[in-house]
């Protein structure tokens, strides 16, 4: 393959849950990669933040067990495991044709670069980052960052 068409070739990633059943892969770059620190996110992986990349839904493809699901919220799925309960994905109304992949959950997460904290409003007063990245009350289409 010429060097022209392996660049074109869009890059695949793959993850899975813990115990591996829930498998999942995706093809392209993810539109944003964030640091989430709401309540919800943290209830929902017992964790005082997670990392986030969201991803149009037409680039990601499932694969293994199907996933179990639960409504947090009003308009929010938040998807698991239902073997090792790990969680795998987020998806809301707020966000439609995107689907949130946890960044830990890839084969290399390292492969990941954040670009920013969202929902900073509740970030744990004990966790102190000093990564230099713009922190978002809520998030960047709610207002411009903190200071």
């Amino acid at each position: 393959m010429s060097e022209a068409m392996a660049s074109a070739t869009p890059r695949e990633r793959r993850g899975h849950c813990l115990c591996g059943v829930v498998q999942f892969r995706t093809l392209g770059e993810p539109r944003w990669v964030a640091h989430c620190h709401c309540e919800s996110c943290r209830r929902a992986t017992s964790s005082p933040l997670t990392t986030y990349a969201g991803f149009e839904v037409s680039q990601v493809d499932w694969g293994g067990a199907p996933r179990a699901s639960y409504a947090s919220t009003p308009g929010v799925q938040r998807s698991f495991c239902p073997r090792c309960g790990a969680p795998v994905s987020f998806t809301g109304e707020r966000w439609p044709g995107e689907v949130h992949l946890f960044v830990a959950s890839f084969e290399d997460p390292a492969g990941f670069t954040p670009r920013v904290h969202v929902h900073a409003g509740e970030q744990l007063p004990w966790l102190q980052l000093a990564d230099g990245l713009p922190r978002y009350h809520a998030t960047p289409r709610d207002g411009p960052p903190l200071p």
